[in-house]
């Protein structure tokens, strides 16, 4: 199993994020994410929102490293990315 993680550079709510995804499944993503404590409403679609104190317990659980433009290629590869509804 390999999960990847962005740097903890995307900011909200006061805080700066990581994405957390998976190339192989959301089953994959889902039971790395539960192992490593995070709540449910951390998902997004097809990634979690990991808060930069919990960066370096998911990459002591086996979360590699890797930049954002990546995780979106990895994502797409994988047919697991979902994007955001624009309307036209």
């Amino acid at each position: 199993m390999t999960l990847y993680i962005d740097p903890p550079t995307w900011p909200g709510h006061g805080r700066l994020w990581s994405h957390l995804v998976s190339d192989v499944s959301y089953a994959e993503l889902h039971a790395f994410a539960a192992a490593l404590g995070a709540p449910p409403r951390a998902f997004e679609r097809d990634h979690y929102d990991i808060p930069a104190e919990r960066y370096a317990d998911a990459v002591a659980l086996g979360a590699v490293e890797t930049g954002s433009k990546d995780i979106v290629r990895r994502l797409t590869r994988a047919g697991l990315r979902r994007r955001k509804y624009v309307r036209p």
